[in-house]
């Protein structure tokens, strides 16, 4: 049996960074698999290290990596996460999905996970389930059946997806958030914390509120 451990590098020196870094370690004290190399940011931290391990360079930097590397893009702003990954061309670069031990989700019940995929700690996933690429799923965030979340989402801790939503890509739920049973939410759409979905929203508005209502429509 293999038991070589892979490198992983964290793309994101904030607080995200640091949970994603958190959740490597949990992941590697159920099954040790990854070796983590350090952080890239665009932004250099104030300090050489990031909880014991370096700071490695800005993001282009990536694409002269000439061995294979996996990365963990660790950014919460659904359009910065987009613009780097659009920027990562090295064919060297895996982008794998990174499931905390304790997340409720298994394959056979018909669940599919884009790469690059993040879910932490305490998440429940019901089936059939489809998430895509360099999807966020934050602490103890729940999903029902059927529903699909676009490419590049994050979501917050703690927010419920009800059955047969539809999420498009860049879409960020705010903490606490609720999506209610076959509601579709637009491209690039911002949840405001606690607010509740019960209806179609648009594509890049922003909307707060319980119910949600719309306060911003940027295209």
């Amino acid at each position: 049996m293999n038991t070589e451990k892979k490198k992983i590098a964290i793309v994101g020196a904030g607080g995200l960074g640091r949970e994603v870094l958190m959740l490597l370690h949990q992941i590697n004290a159920a099954t040790p698999k990854w070796d983590i190399v350090g952080f890239y940011d665009d932004a250099a931290p104030a300090h050489p290290q990031i909880c014991g391990y370096p700071y490695l360079g800005q993001v282009d930097e990536l694409n002269n990596i000439d061995h294979q590397l996996y990365v963990a893009i660790a950014i919460g702003n659904c359009q910065a996460k987009t613009d780097v990954a659009d920027r990562l061309l090295n064919p060297l670069l895996c982008f794998p999905v990174l499931v905390h031990p304790s997340v409720i989700c298994k394959p056979e019940q018909g669940n599919k996970f884009g790469e690059g995929t993040i879910i932490c700690q305490n998440c429940v996933l019901t089936t059939n389930v489809t998430l895509g690429r360099h999807v966020l799923l934050n602490l103890a965030c729940t999903v029902g059946h059927d529903a699909i979340i676009g490419d590049f989402c994050s979501l917050m801790p703690q927010v419920a997806v009800s059955g047969c939503v539809r999420i498009g890509t860049g879409v960020y739920g705010g903490t606490n958030s609720t999506i209610l049973q076959n509601c579709k939410v637009g491209a690039f759409t911002i949840i405001g914390a606690g607010a509740v979905v019960n209806k179609d929203l648009p594509d890049y508005c922003t909307a707060v509120g319980v119910p949600a209502r719309i306060i911003k429509q940027t295209a």
